[in-house]
């Protein structure tokens, strides 16, 4: 789950502690939806609440009718399909497309996690708006580093080891979209610890219009884990990781990743 922006981050949940590095989000998933709508005219923008609950796979999710596909030669693809990345076996070391691929405009501003059995809040993220003043900044200074082209699309998360035993979180991703219709949006997550695949969910989020502001729920149903992997998980931070694809009209627009610590300590000021 994770936020598109400007930096990696490290998040740290409440009562299951994420903790964010940086000063971006994440982004994030999910099926049965529920939608509340708001249209404001003069705005052009429409507010899109929904609930949705993904379809969700464990195993390498090929079911053996078409060839594995590795990641090399669907880069070299360039149009990458839904199908294509739910058989691939385990998370890619690069991205499968560029930035410049997102000709939306799609940018998610907020995050927030939630605990769906109790409803507290876990954790919360807003985009900091540019201000003038990093803009002069950036402007006077010379000999600056190249931009990192990939920045923004990897986020490290920092979680306690009481996330792992949760079974229900809903993550809320608000997002903009710019002067084009996005038709068939769509994104599948696929998490992996070391080369195992541990679920991979399946998100629609359907039609945006254009200069909107959208907000989405999306269900994560975490897998069964056993107490023997939980440990596991704990004791190796960072092997667990996940891709983000996202698609319009079935085809790769954004490619964003994550990894995964679990061996972060409770803190009793839910400052993580």
């Amino acid at each position: 789950m994770m936020m598109n922006n400007q930096a990696g981050a490290t998040a740290t949940t409440a009562a299951a502690a994420a903790t964010a590095t940086g000063n971006k989000k994440k982004s994030g998933s999910f099926l049965s939806r529920q939608v509340k709508s708001k249209h404001d005219n003069h705005q052009q923008q429409i507010h899109h609440t929904q609930s949705k609950k993904g379809t969700a796979t464990t195993g390498n999710g090929g079911d053996g009718s078409e060839p594995l596909l590795g990641e090399e030669e669907l880069a070299r693809r360039g149009n990458i399909t839904p199908e294509e990345v739910l058989r691939l076996e385990k998370v890619t070391e690069g991205y499968l497309c560029p930035p410049e691929a997102n000709i939306y405009g799609i940018d998610f501003i907020r995050f927030k996690l939630r605990d769906c059995d109790t409803g507290e809040t876990l954790f919360e993220v807003l985009k900091q708006e540019d201000t003038e003043d990093d803009e002069d900044v950036i402007q006077k200074t010379p000999d600056r580093e190249e931009v990192d082209p990939n920045a923004g699309r990897f986020v490290r998360y920092h979680f306690t080891p009481q996330f792992l035993r949760l079974k229900t979180v809903g993550a809320t991703v608000e997002f903009v979209v710019g002067n084009k219709p996005v038709k068939d949006f769509r994104m599948i997550e696929r998490h992996y610890f070391r080369e195992k695949l541990l679920k991979s969910f399946d998100f629609h989020f359907g039609f945006c219009i254009p200069s909107s502001v959208n907000t989405c729920e999306h269900i994560y149903e975490f897998p069964a884990l056993s107490d023997y992997e939980i440990e596991d998980m704990i004791r190796s931070p960072y092997d667990t990781r996940s891709d983000s694809f996202y698609f319009v009209e079935n085809k790769l627009i954004m490619h964003n990743k994550a990894d995964y610590a679990y061996n972060g300590m409770w803190d009793e000021d839910n400052q993580r």
